[in-house]
């Protein structure tokens, strides 16, 4: 998060609005997420985008899905929350040890320290446990900023995308490429 934004000039903050603005429009675009989502000829199935209304764990849990709602996530500037908590993920999977304290003051810098590049939006209660438990790295040290992003994005964002112009184009696209390859071929028998 930016500090002293107070004492910028103004000319500067409507800059950086502008150039938000800017390339949220180019990021929502329909062919930026459809990239995103495209992996070689494959392309998710309309059942398949819709069943990613069922639940937020259903979503996350579709490679299609994941990559649609991360591209999403940057078009709204807030890709650390799902950066974090497959970062965390990766973390509590570490078999070795030795090497959880390394990990967790990498995890730590990039996203909970207050200079964090990709600072997450954490209350100062669990930013405070967290960094407690950074004295001693558990596998379990990042639990409760990792809940706290994941519920933040399946309460927030997730719905968001569910209503976004991007969501609707995957899924009118995964409409079209139902119906094209459903068509029989001209010229060929059935």
């Amino acid at each position: 998060m930016c500090k002293g934004l107070t004492s910028m000039p103004i000319c500067c903050l409507e800059r950086a609005k502008e150039l938000k603005a800017r390339l949220q429009n180019i990021l929502q675009r329909s062919e930026w997420s459809l990239f995103c989502c495209k992996m070689g000829k494959n392309r998710p199935t309309q059942e398949e985008c819709l069943r990613w209304k069922g639940s937020f764990e259903q979503l996350l849990s579709n490679k299609y899905g994941l990559c649609a709602f991360t591209a999403f996530l940057l078009s709204e500037f807030s890709e650390e929350n799902i950066a974090f908590y497959f970062a965390c993920e990766d973390y509590r999977g570490t078999k070795s040890l030795d090497k959880l304290p390394a990990k967790a003051q990498k995890i730590y810098n990039e996203f909970i320290s207050s200079d964090a590049p990709r600072e997450i939006n954490i209350d100062h209660e669990t930013r405070d446990i967290t960094k407690a438990n950074m004295h001693s790295p558990s596998p379990r040290c990042f639990d409760q900023a990792q809940h706290r992003i994941y519920m933040l994005m399946a309460k927030d964002c997730y719905p968001r995308f569910l209503r976004s112009q991007a969501f609707r184009d995957i899924v009118s696209q995964a409409k079209l490429s139902t119906k094209s390859t459903k068509q029989p071929q001209l010229g060929k028998k059935p």
